[in-house]
């Protein structure tokens, strides 16, 4: 099998033969061919949906593995929290529930100070909002192999990170002079791996306000409802029974063309059962969170794509977040690789790494809402400070980019404060169709389509080019060979990449003018290019390999066997054995029919040497 052998050089442009990079389509991430058209074809549900046609099932879950008690619960959440306020201790952690669910004393203080707002916001009623936090190192998962597997099938953007957790926050603060502090102060907070914001903010919106107002029993009986859930299965509409109502949706998976939001039929119920279906799990309302910063839309989109440090001063920690998320989306398709804090406090176990002014502030995207922070932050390169977020009543006037200098505290009027200069020329037309929008009284979702239309066509004009020359690093069909080790993928070549911008750059699907080279020479240093390009690395490398397990089983190596030594043959059955173990811990994209041909191969190559040997070989494992 050659492992000892050098891989052989792969044919440059002069060699024939077919590249292997025709069989490949990004899993997650952007394809050329699905992106190189720059017309689309009217889509058949309003605002660029189209209807859930089920993808082909997969394996059913139920089938792949025996769920315990809690396995359910455990695939959606890592657990719930009552977070309450102590007069002697001030917030607290009142209750976690299931009572076994495991939180270090260090994830439980996070989750007590960014469950609450800070005191200057004064949010009184009901306030929801989400927030990130890092988890402690060194805790293993019961479910994680099949979770993995689920993960698989998901877009690049919304694969879990398993560093960190997200917390999911009702908030109520209410008068109650029966307190000796005047005041009801309590959040439920939903502790997920999941980035699935909208699911959960409509699940607390139904679940919180009654839990107020009954007792534990009540968040049992929730929980309970949730370990009945099937697991997150990516492309299958799912039903999902939550206290008497039945929440219907589709998680997206990486086969889903960009841009479209596949619609879930409303069925009516047989039984007396209220069913809700969600038009998206993830999704946040991205013209109502630009709205306070509409002119620099395409400054902040180049902000966030190269990974930039940003700040976000807002009133509440529910505009924080949301405009925190509506940043971070904007580059879809694209994964924003850097960390990032929907609401961030001065109680943060990383406040200090994040503050320091020791270097330089580094790649993260913070939502604040702590007047603290206009003067711990005011040596941060770029900060969006936002006052309310309304809905414009009238056509928005024209907003300059404001100096840092001019940014004292977090009073002063908002806008973006930044000396950044943008690469590309201004894009007035997308300025003008909101505008439109906001004077004809176009619905709020409806300018959301439109916004998110404008930023998916504009990080595809990106990475398309960056997708076609990768795709060129893929050596050619021919260069796999069964007797050698799989070839190497070329080197990624910074100036090799940049000659193709002259033919085949941005300019074939962008009308946008600018300095498209120099967001491009940014961009290759920025932790979203290293994220990106890794994953497809990782993608062609398997793909690479998978070719070549299809190249070996298509080799009759019994007869290959007969003409070498008992050694040579044992070696081989070895390697193949391995190359079986190899594709199976990596999940290489190869058929079920191409793993049976090799084991079958293996079978019969022992069937063919000495019994003693055959009793050693059936029993090795590798």
């Amino acid at each position: 099998l050659g492992a000892r052998l050098a891989p052989p050089t792969p044919s440059g442009s002069g060699g024939s033969g077919r590249s292997v990079a025709s069989h490949l389509t990004p899993r997650g991430g952007v394809g050329v061919g699905a992106m190189s058209r720059r017309e689309r074809g009217p889509e058949s549900g309003p605002g660029g949906a189209e209807v859930a046609a089920e993808d082909a099932e997969p394996e059913s879950p139920d089938q792949c593995l025996s769920l315990l008690p809690w396995d359910r619960f455990s695939a959606w959440l890592h657990c719930v929290c009552v977070v309450g306020f102590d007069l002697e201790l001030g917030q607290a952690v009142e209750v976690i529930y299931p009572p076994h669910s495991k939180l270090t004393d260090k994830e439980k203080t996070n989750i007590c100070y960014l469950s609450f707002p800070d005191s200057n916001s004064g949010c009184i009623g009901d306030t929801q909002f989400c927030f990130r936090f890092r988890r402690s190192p060194g805790r293993k998962v019961s479910l994680s192999c099949f979770l993995d597997q689920l993960d698989r099938d998901l877009p690049v953007y919304l694969k879990k990170d398993s560093a960190y957790y997200y917390g999911y926050v009702y908030f109520r603060q209410v008068r109650d002079k029966s307190l000796k502090r005047g005041y009801f102060q309590k959040s439920l907070v939903l502790i997920s791996k999941l980035p699935y914001v909208h699911l959960f903010r409509t699940m607390l919106k139904q679940i919180a306000p009654e839990y107020f107002e009954k007792t534990e029993a009540f968040l049992e009986a929730v929980c309970s409802d949730i370990d009945r859930w099937p697991p997150p299965v990516p492309g299958k509409v799912l039903q999902l029974p939550i206290m008497g109502l039945i929440m219907k949706l589709r998680i997206p998976t990486y086969r889903d063309k960009p841009g479209t939001t596949p619609i879930v039929q409303n069925m009516h119920q047989a039984d007396a059962q209220i069913s809700m279906a969600l038009p998206t799990i993830h999704e946040v309302d991205l013209f109502r969170c630009f709205c306070p910063v509409f002119f620099h839309i395409q400054m902040l989109w180049e902000l966030v794509l190269l990974g930039e440090p940003l700040v976000v001063m807002a009133p509440s920690p529910a505009e924080s977040s949301e405009t925190v998320l509506a940043l971070v989306s904007c580059i879809s398709p694209l994964k924003y690789c850097s960390d990032f804090r929907p609401y961030f406090t001065i109680h943060d176990s990383e406040f200090k790494e994040y503050t320091t002014r020791t270097q330089a502030p580094p790649s993260v995207i913070l939502g604040v809402t702590n007047p603290f922070f206009a003067k711990t932050l005011q040596h941060w390169p770029h900060i969006i400070r936002i006052g309310d977020i309304k809905l414009p009543g009238e056509v928005p006037k024209q907003v300059k980019v404001k100096k840092l200098k001019n940014l004292k505290t977090l009073d002063s009027k908002p806008g973006v404060y930044t000396s950044y200069k943008p690469y590309l020329n201004k894009d007035e037309e997308i300025i003008k169709q909101l505008q439109k929008g906001v004077q004809q009284k176009r619905p709020t979702e409806a300018q959301s389509v439109i916004l998110r239309r404008y930023f998916l066509e504009l990080t595809e004009s990106f990475i398309i080019p960056l997708e076609r020359y990768v795709a060129s690093l893929m050596p050619l069909q021919k260069c796999i060979s069964p007797w050698k080790s799989p070839p190497q993928l070329r080197q990624f070549s910074q100036d090799d990449f940049m000659k193709t911008l002259e033919k085949a750059g941005p300019q074939l699907t962008s009308g946008l003018k600018g300095d498209w080279i120099g967001l491009y020479r940014h961009f290759l240093k920025s932790p979203n290019f290293d994220g990106w390009f890794r994953s497809r690395q990782k993608e062609m490398t398997q793909k690479l390999e998978a070719l070549h397990l299809e190249a070996l089983c298509n080799e009759n190596l019994v007869f290959w066997s007969q003409k070498h030594t008992e050694v040579e043959t044992v070696d081989l059955v070895l390697k193949l054995k391995n190359k079986l173990l190899q594709a199976d811990r990596e999940h290489l994209p190869v058929s079920t029919d191409t793993l049976k041909k090799l084991q079958t191969h293996i079978n019969d190559i022992i069937l063919a040497l000495p019994d003693d040997l055959q009793d050693i070989l059936l029993k090795t494992g590798t």
